[in-house]
């Protein structure tokens, strides 16, 4: 079988394996691993898509993609048709798209961050009941991190400091410092960036809420080595029950409106799974291959 069909099969792949990952439940058990397994599947897709139309396209030089494009370079497209022409085109504007997409991703990040730093220096205060936290004068509840390259910022607001108590006060900035800490926010961009690509895509729309699942699970797992898991518990059932605003863009919340999640995190915080260590390791085997087999299958030849 050609490297061409092996890459399309990789991409066929990768979709049905998001399908699939998307509905998993063990995942739930092992966040930090499943988070680390959807960015092999993300990664793997895109490199397998754009070979598959790059392989198509440089069919006519028969050396396969390694080798069709330096002759491609030196032959300047002059063997290519309208079809391989057709898939060229093809695949350096899914590479442009994607890469434009994910830079105005990050954009948009960092000036909605920028803009909202800006804000919190003139509305947010100090307290010395929560030190290191900035403080908004605000009824609703709410609590975030905004997260920064050189420092990251933890906000509460009033609403928040009346509904808590301080057990699970404490819970809740120790899941934002988690998120901070670990950059979660790094992780979700690229599946933002796809969604924006491919907003009318189902699948893609589901690969992002089941990774944003995640990143706060893995968060309260952090949260749960400084604080009693029932705190956290507490305050996450406190914080539905006032149906928080949205966080801010740019910024990731301790909790968010839709009850599946919440109650989701909540039971495995009250009755935690020990994550079995045969899936573990077979979802840390299957990463490096997952990844690594469609940059393998570029010097295949057709």
């Amino acid at each position: 079988m050609t490297g061409t069909a092996l890459l399309a099969l990789t991409s066929m792949g990768t979709v049905g394996g998001a399908h699939l990952l998307s509905k998993a439940r063990w995942t739930w058990r092992a966040p930090r691993t499943a988070i680390v397994l959807w960015q092999a599947l993300g990664l793997s897709w895109g490199i397998a898509t754009i070979g598959t139309l790059l392989g198509m396209a440089l069919l006519p030089y028969e050396k396969g993609i390694a080798g069709g494009l330096p002759a491609l370079f030196a032959d300047q497209a002059g063997s290519l048709d309208a079809a391989h022409a057709t898939a060229l085109f093809a695949a350096v504007s899914l590479t442009a798209v994607l890469l434009a997409m994910l830079m105005y991703a990050v954009f948009r990040v960092v000036r909605a961050r920028r803009r909202h730093r800006a804000l919190l220096a003139l509305v947010s205060r100090r307290d010395s009941a929560v030190p290191g936290t900035l403080v908004l004068d605000h009824p609703e509840a709410a609590a975030y991190c905004v997260p920064g390259v050189r420092s990251s910022k933890v906000v509460v607001s009033a609403g928040t400091l009346e509904l808590l108590d301080p057990a699970e006060l404490a819970a809740v900035l120790a899941h934002e410092r988690a998120h901070a800490r670990e950059r979660h926010d790094l992780v979700l961009l690229p599946f933002a960036s796809l969604r924006q690509v491919f907003p009318q895509i189902r699948l893609v729309g589901r690969c992002l809420d089941a990774v944003e699942l995640l990143i706060e699970m893995a968060a309260d797992d952090r949260a749960k080595l400084h604080r009693a898991p029932r705190e956290l518990a507490t305050a996450l059932l406190r914080f539905a029950a006032a149906r928080p605003p949205a966080a801010p863009s740019g910024t990731l919340g301790a909790a968010t409106t839709d009850g599946i999640p919440v109650m989701a995190r909540v039971n495995r915080l009250l009755e935690p799974e020990a994550p079995r260590r045969s899936t573990r390791v077979a979802a840390m085997v299957a990463v490096p291959i997952i990844a690594g087999v469609p940059i393998l299958l570029y010097a295949l030849p057709h």
